[in-house]
């Protein structure tokens, strides 16, 4: 053992005697006597179990395991099912809570569906699991006839239907290999589904699949979004059913023109490496175009649009007694245009234009057309913040159904018969999420949404008529599941997810010029005149907030901050839910502005805290959060005085077309952007102590990130941590991997922040 871990057990021990025992009360924080606001280093106190919080958090999946996910309400309202897994179980099971009795039941189970055979997953399933970041095991997705009769359940590449009323269970015969992403037909009567990269459809009650495409190739494949639809645009089907059933449009994908990039497991070096087809900044996009194709097989009908002008396929919308509606953008993704197709002869007509001088935000909830396809809903944020609006079918502006200052968030449902909308909005508050109904004649002067949440938090809906689901993590702390008909709560969804062992502390604070939102946790035994190390937890990018008002999201960082840290997260410039103007100052430069932001910040709440020792800073944090960390410590070493990366872009000309070029632009018109964010061009000015962090088979940030990061370091003589994850992809699901690679983070600023000399400057 050495000196310094000895010290650390020594500390951690004297704080919990000093805190007492027996699950005692942490007292109020104190004075500290005779304290002075001293900048050298102070030891405190740790009163946190070395490893035991963090195994708990680890084999819990950050405590969310055994909570109720993927909620449905049934139609008819009588039922509400969700996927739910044990407290310490990555398997999940489908469940039923009865809104009449208010008893929760399962339904299925992965080992009826497989006979206690082991799970097996296509490198399609695999790849459309890792784009949703979903970690679960089992019964992963289901989906629900539109009468509400069946679920469709794919397990292992294998199709199931279970009927709800008998509670029998069929498997439909799809025949060799492994059928991927399977729907229902919105009559019921058949399921389709992708195998070997073409389309097939199969008859519920039985019968033989039959096969509507047979083009599939190594480089061409029918009913699969790609890449960088399912990663950056939220796009995640490659195929849809006509509202009558008949014929299905899917989508073609050649994906010849775009680079392959490999990834090779280390630990395994027998195995061959996997291909991907990964587009970078300035090269190649696939290819992508729709047609139309009978459920009964026959020849394809193509759609047309200017493909060239508008590359990327971005939301298909088509319900019953609307226009088949899709959304096409231009390379910049500043001009997006609303598409109706005639399925008949697969022409378009351009039903709306929107355009923006940097870019486009994608809503995929919209267009949404209301019922006989004369008006649809619409998302905004040319006046300069995000609205939602009903439009003709001509295009013209019929109404406004949400002001800029009630923050919308999102469409959830549209309920045409009540005649309003659900939404998300923010209230003006973008570290809190409420719930509203909005009326779809529109917003008149003077007039209020119906609030269907109150209280800062977190809130979310899962709405089926007149029953829906309230998910909500309050300012007070924890989680619930309420149901509700219409306003009052009939029942909770059961969670048996553990509890989390303390309460973070947070202090939600607006600071500097900007008013930046920003978040504080202090250590749980904080002594007020104590000087404290300062731990900053980034993201720091686009589509992204890390303060928000639910003390759910900081329990790694209350247990750093009981580590003897004060831990804080900013929200600057480029970060969602304050207007288009505060979002688009990253526009061609995405590190610039972010960076001057938390540094201002830091130093605005250094002022108002004066127990931050801002002589000690360390930064962490993980893909866009990992990348702004190596240029804090490279660009600004006199205010970050170490700092964690993980999973980092190292240089945005290796990173997807659709996510960097609409933030940079293409490499040749922005050449000097490129160059400077780049964290390669500022790896020589490294002097301060940098952890690099990544996994071996990341298939969104590639690897090759770290290792061109650490060449570059490593040839200008500047010495830093690497460690890779050997077949760790963008997430860190292996509990193991997460315990120890939190606890080297512990060890890392201890070393390098909390017992740095302020001399060393």
């Amino acid at each position: 053992m050495s000196a310094s871990t000895l010290l650390r057990l020594l500390a951690s021990a004297l704080a919990l005697f000093l805190a007492g025992c027996g699950g005692t009360p942490m007292p109020e924080p104190q004075e500290a006597p005779h304290a002075e606001a001293a900048r050298a280093p102070a030891p405190v106190p740790e009163i946190i179990a070395e490893g035991a919080f963090i195994e708990q958090y680890a084999v819990t999946n950050r405590f969310r395991l055994g909570r109720p996910r993927s909620i449905r309400v049934a139609p008819g309202g009588d039922e509400v099912l969700f996927l739910r897994s044990g407290a310490r179980d990555f398997v999940q099971s489908l469940w039923s809570f009865d809104v009449a009795s208010g008893e929760a039941r399962e339904l299925l189970t992965s080992e009826r569906l497989l006979g206690g055979a082991d799970e097996e997953l296509s490198p399609e399933e695999r790849a459309r699991r890792e784009r949703l970041r979903m970690s679960a095991r089992g019964i992963a997705r289901y989906e629900l006839s539109k009468d509400g009769a069946r679920m469709l359940v794919p397990m292992s590449g294998r199709l199931f239907v279970f009927t709800r009323e008998s509670g029998d269970v069929k498997e439909l015969e799809t025949g060799e290999g492994h059928a991927n992403d399977a729907h229902f037909s919105p009559d019921g009567g058949r399921v389709a589904y992708v195998r070997g990269g073409d389309l097939y459809v199969i008859g519920v009650e039985g019968g033989a699949e039959r096969r509507l495409t047979r083009t599939a190739s190594e480089t061409i494949t029918n009913g699969l979004p790609e890449f960088v639809a399912q990663e950056e645009m939220g796009r995640y089907r490659g195929y849809w059913w006509s509202p009558d059933s008949r014929r299905l449009l899917y989508q073609e994908t050649d994906s010849a023109p775009v680079a392959e990039w490999h990834i090779l497991d280390p630990m395994h070096p027998e195995n061959a490496a996997e291909a991907n087809r990964y587009p970078r900044p300035g090269e190649a996009n696939v290819n992508v175009r729709l047609g139309f194709v009978a459920a009964t097989g026959g020849p394809t009908r193509w759609v047309s649009w200017d493909r060239e002008a508008y590359p990327y396929l971005a939301t298909v919308k088509w319900r019953a007694e609307t226009p088949l509606a899709l959304v096409v953008q231009n390379r910049h993704q500043s001009e997006e245009l609303v598409l109706t197709v005639d399925p008949r002869s697969g022409r378009t007509t351009t039903v709306h234009t929107e355009s923006d001088a940097a870019w486009l935000n994608l809503e995929q909830t919209v267009p949404r057309f209301l019922n006989g396809g004369e008006h649809f809903l619409w998302v905004t944020e040319r006046d300069g913040a995000p609205v939602l609006e009903r439009r003709s079918i001509d295009g013209s502006l019929v109404a406004t159904l949400t002001t800029p200052g009630l923050g919308y968030e999102g469409l959830i449902r549209v309920d045409e018969e009540a005649g309003n909308a659900w939404v998300r909005i923010n209230d003006g508050d973008a570290t809190q999420q409420q719930i509203a109904r909005v009326p779809l004649a529109g917003a008149s002067e003077g007039s209020e949404p119906e609030r269907m949440t109150t209280g800062r938090g977190m809130h979310d809906a899962i709405v089926g008529g007149e029953v829906w689901v309230h998910t909500a993590s309050p300012l007070e702390g924890g989680m619930t599941f309420t149901v509700m008909r219409g306003g009052d709560a009939v029942g909770t969804l059961p969670s048996v997810a553990e509890a989390p062992p303390f309460a973070p502390q947070i202090e939600l604070m607006k600071v500097g010029e900007g008013q930046l939102n920003a978040v504080v946790i202090r250590p749980r035994n904080f002594v007020t005149g104590m000087s404290y190390p300062v731990l900053v937890s980034v993201y720091g990018g686009p589509h992204h907030r890390t303060v928000r008002a639910s003390p759910l999201r900081y329990l790694l960082q209350q247990w750093l901050a009981d580590h003897g840290y004060i831990v804080v997260s900013i929200d600057g410039r480029g970060t969602p839910g304050r207007g288009r103007e505060f979002e688009r100052a990253i526009h061609h430069d995405v590190i610039s502005a972010p960076l001057e932001d938390q540094v201002s910040a830091l130093g605005a709440l250094g002022e108002a805290i004066p127990e931050m020792d801002l002589h000690r800073v360390g930064v962490y944090g993980w893909s866009f959060g990992g990348y702004f960390s190596a240029h804090a410590v490279m660009q600004r070493p006199e205010v970050f005085h170490a700092g964690i990366a993980g999973a980092p872009v190292a240089d945005w000309r290796d990173y997807d077309t659709h996510y960097t070029e609409r933030y940079m632009g293409l490499p040749a018109e922005n050449e000097e952007g490129y160059a400077h964010t780049s964290v390669l061009t500022h790896a020589p000015n490294l002097e301060r102590p940098l952890f690099i962090i990544h996994g071996t088979a990341d298939d969104n940030v590639y690897f090759v990130h770290a290792i061109k990061m650490s060449n570059s370091l490593l040839r200008a003589g500047r010495a830093h941590d690497f460690l890779p994850l050997s077949g760790m992809t963008h997430m860190v699901a292996d509990p193991a991997v997460s315990r120890s690679l939190h606890e080297r983070f512990v060890e890392f600023f201890h070393d390098n922040v909390r017992d740095r000399q302020v001399s060393e400057d």
